[in-house]
This record gives structure tokens, C-alpha cells and sequence, in this order.
């Protein structure tokens, strides 16, 4: 039963009203399913090993998306600078810049300056919740 606006009682639809109604709800899942078929699911098996080896789930899950999706592309791309990561990512490289300059400030990350470069790396064991720096300003009591 649908509801007429402003009207108490339920009126059933008629069957051309329900049919185009169908229809507009088959071709918003028709929009939807070829969206689906543009962007890939899951990421490769091997790539989804790697973020796992160097920073532990519960680490991705404590950051903000923004810091979690640079964190990945790091781990996947290895050393890289923020031009790097900003390709990946599709975001600007001076907002790359910030959100990797913050992961190192983390602990998270390990800057590694080469002359004028600046590249961002993420190690295994050193990435660990134990092994991180306690946050400036005493942290939580």
C-alpha cells in the first residue's frame, strides 16, 4: 500500500504506476552494477599481504580513512615520495605531503632524505604499537 502525501488513507498503486516504478529501480540497479564492474573489488592478494606484514589491522583501523588510504599506498608502492603517493592515491601532492609528514610524526612511517627528495618508507617490525613513540603532550591518562 502506498501513502497518497498528505492523505490518511493507504491507496493501493495501479499497475502502470507500479510498473514504472519498477522500471526506475531497475535501471538505478543497472547504474549501480556497471559502477561496480568499473572499480576492482578487492585488491590483489599479494598487495593486501604486504599492508598486513608492515602494519597490523588494528593499527589501520585506528587511523582516520585519509591517513589509512596514504598508509596503504606507501606499503604498496615500498619507498616513495609524496608525488608518488599522490598519483596513487588521485589526491594533490601537497595534501600527500601533509597526511605522510603526519604518518612519520606517528611513528608510522620513516622519512629518508636523498638531497632535495624527501622519500616516505614503511618498515615491518618497526611499525609496531610497542616500539612507536609516545605522543608529544603526555598522551592519554
Amino acid at each position: 500500500m502506498r501513502k497518497i502525501r498528505g492523505s490518511e488513507e493507504a491507496k493501493p498503486f495501479k499497475r502502470d504506476e507500479l510498473r514504472e516504478w519498477m522500471s526506475r529501480i531497475e535501471r538505478k540497479i543497472d547504474v549501480l552494477i556497471s559502477d561496480v564492474g568499473k572499480r576492482p573489488l578487492l585488491k590483489k592478494a599479494e598487495e593486501l599481504t604486504r599492508v598486513g606484514e608492515v602494519l597490523d589491522i588494528m593499527t589501520l583501523l585506528s587511523l582516520p580513512d585519509h591517513l589509512r588510504k596514504s598508509a596503504i599506498a606507501i606499503v604498496k608502492l615500498g619507498k616513495a615520495m609524496a608525488d608518488d603517493v599522490a598519483k596513487e592515491t588521485g589526491r594533490a601532492r601537497a595534501i600527500e605531503s601533509a597526511y605522510l609528514n603526519q604518518l612519520a610524526r606517528m611513528g608510522y612511517l620513516k622519512r629518508q632524505r636523498e638531497g632535495k627528495r624527501v622519500y616516505f618508507v614503511a618498515e615491518g617490525d618497526s611499525m609496531g604499537v610497542e616500539q612507536r613513540p609516545e605522543p608529544k603532550g603526555g598522551g592519554l591518562a
